[in-house]
């Protein structure tokens, strides 16, 4: 919809929840990945022909996602040339998220340091291509503050 438009009620409640679902090149190695960089919980996964992952789904936290390999029309990152997408954690100890994900094959993209914007997060690239954002709450600010702090942080206002 456009901006100032508003979704229609009917439309609303016929969402009922929104669940990424990652493509990647190697399934079994994503799933392996995100299990031990994230604490991910395998619940199901289906293959086809070879073995090849069609939908796996993983559970983190509250959160679930599914997995699958590149096929199908479904083009993987490194496929695309990269991903516009970033998938966001919150987490109570980004530090440790952080050096979780490292350790298991991910590259840092932005360190995790403390934004202004009241949180210390960091960006990371998972070794698949898709982008993760982790991030953990220091202060709870008001949406106000939070544009004052970000029209600082990049020099201007709106």
């Amino acid at each position: 919809m456009l901006r100032g438009m508003t979704t229609p009620p009917a439309a609303r409640s016929l969402i009922t929840a929104l669940h990424p679902r990652l493509v990647v090149t190697d399934g079994a190695r994503a799933i392996d990945f995100y299990t031990a960089a994230l604490g991910a919980e395998e619940v199901a996964r289906y293959t086809g022909p070879g073995g090849r992952i069609v939908h796996a789904e993983l559970r983190l936290g509250g959160a679930t996602f599914a997995v699958k390999d590149e096929g199908d029309g479904d083009p993987a990152p490194p496929t695309l040339g990269g991903s516009s997408v970033i998938m966001a954690l919150e987490v109570a100890d980004a530090d440790a998220v952080g050096a979780a994900m490292t350790r298991a094959g991910a590259t840092v993209v932005f360190p995790i340091q403390d934004w202004p914007y009241g949180s210390r997060a960091g960006r990371l690239a998972d070794p698949f291509g898709h982008l993760w954002m982790v991030s953990q709450p220091l202060e709870q600010l008001q949406p106000d503050e939070i544009q004052r702090r970000t029209d600082a942080m990049y020099g201007a206002g709106r």
